[in-house]
Parts: structure tokens; C-alpha cells; sequence
């Protein structure tokens, strides 16, 4: 299945009505793609106010990229489809991931070469991104709607990181 079940939407809006800090909703929003998509990463980068970077909020590995970690995203093409254009990307290869990320290298080093990024998107600003990343061939435009239904769910925690 490639959406959210019923039980996934309650799960998320408990999370969201529940949440002491923002950080708790994202560790939902982990379980819920970790059940319904499975990947090797997941992070949550918000938009600085500049446009031009973006500041990790959330992951699953604060080794390779701990937390309040900030990525230069624009201008590159990657950031004019995800953050100025408001397109999710998705890839399944090494080739996608070279093209969208100039930390690569270490991309590749954790074995990862299939992405999934969402833009989060409330009232028509950007304010950050949804990433999964997972092993080459796992990732195809039909795993995009599940990311696609947690995304409403990170705005509010977003807005308070802001």
C-alpha cells in the first residue's frame, strides 16, 4: 500500500495534539515511514531565512549528520525544484544523488543511492524538507504520496522551530 492507513493519520494527529517539543512529532512521523516505507536515513531540514540553507532538525543518525547541521541548498538545481519550485524529488540511484547532493560522498559511504524529499509547503512558503533515503532501487515515484501524507503533519512542529 502506498498511502497512509486510517491508523497512521490517528497516530500522527495523537502525536501532533500530544507533542511537548517538535522533536516528538518527528520521532511519528520516524515510526510511521519506518512501517509503511522502510529507509537507511531520515531527516528534517528547515529552511534558513535566507533561502539559501537549510538546518537539520531531525535525524536518524547524528553521526553522518548530526543535528542543527547546515547544507547550502540554493542556488543549485536541486533547490530550485525543492525549495523555489516546491517539487518533491525522488531517485533510486547513485547518479540522482550526485546530481542533488553536494554531500554525495558521504551519502554513498553509508550505502544509501535511493532518495525521497519532500518540500514542506504551508500557505505557499517552503519552510523545510522531508528526507528518506534508503539503499539503490528502493525509492520510485510511487513510495512519493506515503511521504507526501506525513508532510502536513511537520508543519506546525516546523513552525515552532522557526
Amino acid at each position: 500500500m502506498n498511502e497512509l492507513s486510517t491508523t497512521d493519520h490517528l497516530f500522527l494527529g495523537e502525536a501532533l495534539a500530544t507533542a511537548k517539543r517538535p522533536a516528538d512529532v518527528y520521532q511519528a512521523a520516524e515510526e510511521v515511514l519506518a512501517r509503511r516505507l522502510g529507509f537507511g536515513l531520515f531527516t528534517m531540514l528547515i529552511r534558513t531565512a535566507d533561502g539559501e540553507q537549510v538546518r537539520r532538525v531531525y535525524t536518524t543518525n547524528a553521526q553522518a549528520y548530526p543535528l542543527d547541521g547546515c547544507k547550502r541548498m540554493g542556488p543549485t538545481p536541486w533547490g530550485d525544484l525543492v525549495l523555489k519550485n516546491r517539487q518533491s524529488y525522488v531517485s533510486d540511484n547513485a547518479e540522482g544523488i550526485r546530481w542533488a547532493f553536494p554531500d554525495h560522498e558521504l551519502i554513498a559511504s553509508l550505502g544509501l543511492a535511493s532518495v525521497i524529499n519532500v518540500p514542506l509547503v504551508a500557505m505557499g512558503q517552503v519552510l523545510g524538507t522531508i528526507n528518506v533515503l534508503d539503499v539503490a532501487g528502493r525509492y520510485q515515484e510511487d513510495k512519493l504520496a506515503i511521504v507526501r501524507c506525513v508532510a502536513p503533519y511537520m508543519v506546525a512542529p516546523f513552525l515552532r522551530e522557526l
